[in-house]
């Protein structure tokens, strides 16, 4: 577990730190770690959680090039989403600092936690259009959930890259902070987070997101099934293409 995530505790918070720079792509594994770790911080005793990365960039979703994603998309995907549902059940809040870039997937991984802490050069990108394929992670309800369906559909629609400042504008944000004290900033909002009732907060968690964690279980289906769907023509097929060789796709509508 030490080469693919560092956790470290200090009183009532911790820190969960994803080491698989500089992108951090995620995969099954790598998802149910980070599942694994912040249930056993919970069943600790831990308070809140700070979700970070090592390197350049917060996450770059799935690797489509290589390892289990490359070798069988549907069935890998069916399992990775059977992990991330384990992270939005988490009942201690967390606190995604993203730096970098958030890319795909990583976006949503950023958006199963509480809050997301950013600067004004980290960026967002849910790039599923470019790549020819439909949304995944819980997109399709976390996204609507924070921006509003409007910012949700111009973000997926046309795969929209858009800055820290945006980000806030649009509330993907919660709090903006100079380059290189995201981290610090989580970790002090989760200090802050720690100081009230743990079991009153847990409470609170679980009413407000429950609702939530009902319809990414139900969604995450639904997803998979389009994903499956699509990466079967020939517009995934040039996205995915396009996007390992850095460049840009001319889709057929086939």
């Amino acid at each position: 577990m030490a080469d693919e995530i560092t956790v470290t505790e200090d009183g009532h918070i911790a820190v969960i730190e994803i080491n698989r720079p500089p992108a951090n792509y995620f995969d099954r594994k790598l998802i149910a770690q980070i599942a694994a770790a912040a249930a056993d911080l919970q069943a600790g005793g831990k308070r809140a959680i700070v979700l970070c990365s090592e390197g350049k960039h917060f996450c770059a979703g799935a690797n489509f090039g290589s390892g289990e994603m490359a070798a069988d998309r549907e069935r890998a995907a069916q399992e990775l989403y059977r992990e991330a549902v384990r992270i939005f059940e988490i009942a201690v809040p967390i606190i995604a600092a993203v730096q970098g870039s958030a890319v795909g997937g990583g976006v949503g991984l950023a958006c199963a936690a509480d809050f997301r802490v950013a600067s004004p050069s980290t960026k967002f990108h849910a790039n599923f259009s470019a790549l020819g394929f439909h949304q995944g992670f819980g997109l399709s309800v976390t996204l609507p959930e924070i921006v509003g369906l409007q910012q949700a559909m111009e973000l997926l629609y046309v795969s929209r890259r858009i800055d820290g400042q945006r980000a806030l504008e649009i509330g993907l944000v919660d709090r903006l902070v100079p380059d290189g004290t995201q981290r610090s900033e989580a970790i002090a909002w989760a200090a802050e987070i720690a100081e009230y009732a743990p079991l009153a907060v847990q409470s609170m968690k679980q009413t407000l997101r429950a609702p939530l964690v009902q319809k990414v279980r139900a969604v995450l289906e639904r997803e998979l099934s389009e994903q499956a769907r699509l990466w079967a023509t020939e517009d995934s097929k040039i996205g995915i293409a396009a996007n390992l060789a850095r460049e840009k796709p001319v889709f057929t509508g086939r």
